[in-house]
C-alpha cells in the first residue's frame, strides 16, 4: 500500500541502504529503463568482477 502510494505520488522506493533484494520487483514501477541500466552501468564500473553483494539487485552488464 505504501509503495503504491509512493510511485503515485512520483516518488522512490529507495533509501539510504539501497533498493534490496525484497524490493527489487518493485524497482522498474518507479524508475524508467534509462534509469535502472545507468545504475547498472555504474555498478559494473565500480565492481567489474561482480564481488561485492554478488547476484543480488543490479546483475553484472554484459555486452550483448
Amino acid at each position: 500500500m505504501v509503495f503504491a502510494l509512493v510511485a503515485e505520488l512520483g516518488g522512490s522506493i529507495s533509501a539510504e541502504h539501497g533498493i534490496g533484494v525484497l524490493k527489487r520487483n518493485d524497482l522498474p514501477k518507479v524508475k524508467d529503463k534509462v534509469a535502472i541500466e545507468l545504475m547498472r552501468s555504474m555498478k559494473a564500473m565500480l565492481d567489474p568482477l561482480g564481488i561485492m553483494n554478488p547476484g543480488k539487485v543490479l546483475r553484472r552488464c554484459r555486452t550483448r
